[in-house]
Protein backbone atom coordinates (compact mmCIF):
# COMPACT_ATOMS: atom_id res chain seq x y z
CA UNK A 1 0.00 0.00 0.00
CA UNK A 2 1.09 3.76 -1.05
CA UNK A 3 -0.09 6.70 0.71
CA UNK A 4 -0.88 10.00 -0.81
CA UNK A 5 -2.45 13.38 0.03
CA UNK A 6 -5.30 14.50 -1.36
CA UNK A 7 -3.91 18.49 -2.95
CA UNK A 8 -7.51 20.18 -1.82
CA UNK A 9 -8.95 18.56 1.53
CA UNK A 10 -5.64 16.91 2.47
CA UNK A 11 -7.46 13.78 3.61
CA UNK A 12 -4.46 10.80 3.82
CA UNK A 13 -5.94 7.99 1.07
CA UNK A 14 -4.49 4.44 0.70
CA UNK A 15 -3.80 3.06 -2.52
CA UNK A 16 -2.91 -0.65 -3.07
CA UNK A 17 -0.21 0.52 -6.21
CA UNK A 18 -0.38 -3.26 -7.32
CA UNK A 19 -4.48 -2.63 -8.55
CA UNK A 20 -3.25 0.19 -10.55
CA UNK A 21 -2.75 -0.12 -14.63
CA UNK A 22 0.92 1.40 -15.60
CA UNK A 23 -0.44 4.15 -16.93
CA UNK A 24 -1.12 7.50 -15.07
CA UNK A 25 -5.18 7.40 -13.68
CA UNK A 26 -7.58 10.31 -12.50
CA UNK A 27 -9.93 9.60 -10.05
CA UNK A 28 -12.26 11.67 -7.63
CA UNK A 29 -11.21 12.01 -3.99
CA UNK A 30 -13.73 10.15 -1.84
CA UNK A 31 -14.19 13.07 0.53
CA UNK A 32 -13.97 16.63 -1.54
CA UNK A 33 -14.40 14.64 -4.95
CA UNK A 34 -10.95 16.76 -6.30
CA UNK A 35 -9.88 15.15 -9.32
CA UNK A 36 -6.27 13.35 -8.34
CA UNK A 37 -3.98 12.16 -11.12
CA UNK A 38 -1.58 8.95 -10.20
CA UNK A 39 1.12 7.43 -12.31
CA UNK A 40 2.22 4.25 -10.86
CA UNK A 41 5.40 3.52 -13.07
CA UNK A 42 6.47 7.03 -11.15
CA UNK A 43 5.50 5.23 -7.47
CA UNK A 44 7.77 2.03 -8.34
CA UNK A 45 10.47 2.96 -6.39
CA UNK A 46 8.51 4.73 -3.64
CA UNK A 47 6.25 1.34 -3.61
CA UNK A 48 9.26 -0.62 -2.36
CA UNK A 49 8.81 -2.59 0.85
CA UNK A 50 10.76 -0.94 3.90
CA UNK A 51 12.98 -3.39 5.60
CA UNK A 52 11.25 -5.28 8.24
CA UNK A 53 7.55 -2.71 7.84
CA UNK A 54 4.72 -4.58 8.35
CA UNK A 55 2.57 -4.56 5.40
CA UNK A 56 -0.44 -2.08 5.40
CA UNK A 57 -3.53 -4.19 6.11
CA UNK A 58 -6.26 -3.98 3.33
CA UNK A 59 -10.22 -3.93 4.84
CA UNK A 60 -11.88 -6.38 4.83
CA UNK A 61 -14.23 -6.65 1.75
CA UNK A 62 -12.28 -4.26 -0.15
CA UNK A 63 -9.84 -7.19 -1.39
CA UNK A 64 -10.89 -7.75 -5.19
CA UNK A 65 -11.98 -4.01 -5.75
CA UNK A 66 -9.91 -2.44 -7.76
CA UNK A 67 -9.39 1.17 -7.05
CA UNK A 68 -11.19 4.29 -7.41
CA UNK A 69 -14.03 5.61 -5.48
CA UNK A 70 -16.03 3.38 -3.89
CA UNK A 71 -19.74 2.36 -3.06
CA UNK A 72 -20.52 1.28 0.26
CA UNK A 73 -22.85 -1.80 0.23
CA UNK A 74 -24.69 -2.85 3.60
CA UNK A 75 -26.23 -6.29 4.35
CA UNK A 76 -27.02 -8.30 1.38
CA UNK A 77 -24.15 -8.67 -1.27
CA UNK A 78 -25.38 -9.36 -4.94
CA UNK A 79 -23.84 -9.78 -8.49
CA UNK A 80 -26.71 -7.48 -9.31
CA UNK A 81 -26.06 -4.38 -6.55
CA UNK A 82 -22.23 -4.48 -7.76
CA UNK A 83 -23.39 -4.36 -11.05
CA UNK A 84 -25.60 -1.36 -10.73
CA UNK A 85 -22.73 0.66 -8.70
CA UNK A 86 -20.31 -0.33 -11.23
CA UNK A 87 -22.64 1.13 -13.96
CA UNK A 88 -22.55 4.64 -12.21
CA UNK A 89 -18.97 4.86 -12.05
CA UNK A 90 -17.73 3.19 -8.46
CA UNK A 91 -16.18 0.11 -7.23
CA UNK A 92 -19.21 -1.76 -5.14
CA UNK A 93 -17.22 -2.51 -1.89
CA UNK A 94 -19.19 -4.91 0.71
CA UNK A 95 -20.01 -4.89 4.71
CA UNK A 96 -22.05 -7.12 6.20
CA UNK A 97 -23.40 -4.88 8.79
CA UNK A 98 -24.65 -1.37 9.73
CA UNK A 99 -21.51 -1.14 12.51
CA UNK A 100 -18.96 -1.64 9.75
CA UNK A 101 -20.87 0.37 7.36
CA UNK A 102 -20.57 3.54 9.67
CA UNK A 103 -16.95 2.88 11.23
CA UNK A 104 -15.58 2.65 7.54
CA UNK A 105 -18.27 5.55 6.77
CA UNK A 106 -16.58 7.74 8.93
CA UNK A 107 -13.10 7.38 7.67
CA UNK A 108 -13.79 7.28 4.10
CA UNK A 109 -17.21 8.86 3.11
CA UNK A 110 -18.11 6.64 0.25
CA UNK A 111 -20.50 8.87 -2.49
CA UNK A 112 -22.76 6.20 -2.52
CA UNK A 113 -24.39 3.66 0.25
CA UNK A 114 -26.66 0.86 -1.13
CA UNK A 115 -28.23 -0.56 1.83
CA UNK A 116 -29.54 -3.94 1.41
CA UNK A 117 -31.28 -5.25 4.37
CA UNK A 118 -32.40 -9.19 4.66
CA UNK A 119 -35.77 -7.70 5.80
CA UNK A 120 -37.42 -4.63 4.81
CA UNK A 121 -39.18 -3.97 7.70
CA UNK A 122 -41.71 -0.95 8.88
CA UNK A 123 -39.84 2.21 9.33
CA UNK A 124 -37.31 3.06 10.82
CA UNK A 125 -35.35 -0.04 9.58
CA UNK A 126 -33.39 -1.10 12.89
CA UNK A 127 -30.62 -3.07 11.29
CA UNK A 128 -29.47 -0.12 9.47
CA UNK A 129 -29.57 2.02 12.19
CA UNK A 130 -26.24 2.89 12.89
CA UNK A 131 -25.23 4.02 9.50
CA UNK A 132 -28.85 5.67 9.06
CA UNK A 133 -28.65 7.83 12.05
CA UNK A 134 -25.59 9.65 11.21
CA UNK A 135 -25.29 13.66 11.96
CA UNK A 136 -26.92 15.60 9.46
CA UNK A 137 -23.62 17.07 8.07
CA UNK A 138 -21.69 13.48 7.40
CA UNK A 139 -24.81 12.22 5.78
CA UNK A 140 -25.20 15.07 3.32
CA UNK A 141 -21.11 13.98 2.25
CA UNK A 142 -23.21 10.76 0.27
CA UNK A 143 -26.21 9.24 -1.83
CA UNK A 144 -28.30 6.71 0.33
CA UNK A 145 -30.05 4.08 -1.60
CA UNK A 146 -32.49 1.54 -0.02
CA UNK A 147 -33.18 -1.83 -2.13
CA UNK A 148 -36.03 -3.58 -1.11
CA UNK A 149 -38.13 -6.04 -2.73
CA UNK A 150 -41.06 -5.01 -1.53
CA UNK A 151 -41.31 -1.02 -1.97
CA UNK A 152 -41.66 0.87 -5.45
CA UNK A 153 -38.75 2.44 -7.08
CA UNK A 154 -38.59 5.97 -6.90
CA UNK A 155 -41.34 6.22 -3.65
CA UNK A 156 -40.27 9.65 -1.98
CA UNK A 157 -42.49 8.67 0.46
CA UNK A 158 -41.20 5.74 1.68
CA UNK A 159 -37.54 7.48 1.19
CA UNK A 160 -38.52 9.99 3.60
CA UNK A 161 -40.32 7.70 6.19
CA UNK A 162 -36.53 5.34 5.77
CA UNK A 163 -34.21 8.12 5.98
CA UNK A 164 -32.14 7.32 2.35
CA UNK A 165 -32.50 10.06 -0.51
CA UNK A 166 -34.00 7.08 -3.10
CA UNK A 167 -35.89 3.76 -3.14
CA UNK A 168 -34.98 1.13 -5.73
CA UNK A 169 -36.52 -2.40 -6.60
CA UNK A 170 -34.70 -5.12 -6.66
CA UNK A 171 -36.59 -5.78 -10.37
CA UNK A 172 -35.28 -2.31 -11.23
CA UNK A 173 -31.60 -2.59 -10.63
CA UNK A 174 -31.10 -3.34 -14.60
CA UNK A 175 -32.13 0.29 -15.00
CA UNK A 176 -29.79 1.71 -12.69
CA UNK A 177 -27.86 3.85 -14.27
CA UNK A 178 -30.86 6.34 -15.39
CA UNK A 179 -32.74 6.22 -12.02
CA UNK A 180 -29.78 6.93 -9.80
CA UNK A 181 -29.26 10.10 -12.71
CA UNK A 182 -32.27 11.24 -12.33
CA UNK A 183 -32.91 10.83 -8.64
CA UNK A 184 -28.89 12.34 -7.98
CA UNK A 185 -29.78 15.45 -9.94
CA UNK A 186 -32.90 16.21 -8.19
CA UNK A 187 -31.18 15.46 -4.76
CA UNK A 188 -28.27 17.63 -6.28
CA UNK A 189 -30.82 20.75 -6.88
CA UNK A 190 -32.12 20.25 -3.74
CA UNK A 191 -29.00 20.77 -1.97
CA UNK A 192 -27.72 23.19 -3.58
CA UNK A 193 -30.73 25.62 -2.62
CA UNK A 194 -30.69 24.44 0.69
CA UNK A 195 -27.39 25.47 0.84
CA UNK A 196 -27.70 28.58 -0.60
CA UNK A 197 -30.43 29.61 2.17
CA UNK A 198 -28.51 28.64 4.88
CA UNK A 199 -25.19 30.45 3.58
CA UNK A 200 -27.91 33.77 3.75
CA UNK A 201 -28.80 32.99 7.29
CA UNK A 202 -25.54 32.69 8.27
CA UNK A 203 -23.82 35.66 6.62
CA UNK A 204 -26.98 37.40 8.66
Amino acid sequence: MIKIVCTSCQKPLSLDETKLPMKEVTFPCPACKTKLTVDRRKLEGAAAPVPGASPEPVPAGEEDEGFGAKALIVGNDSPALRQAAKLIGFMPMHVATAQQARDYYMQEYPPVVFLNPGQTTAPPLEAMQPIVSLAPNDRRRSFFILVSDNLRTLDGNAAFLYGVNLIVSQKDLGSFQQIYRDASTYHDRLYSAMNSVLKVLAER
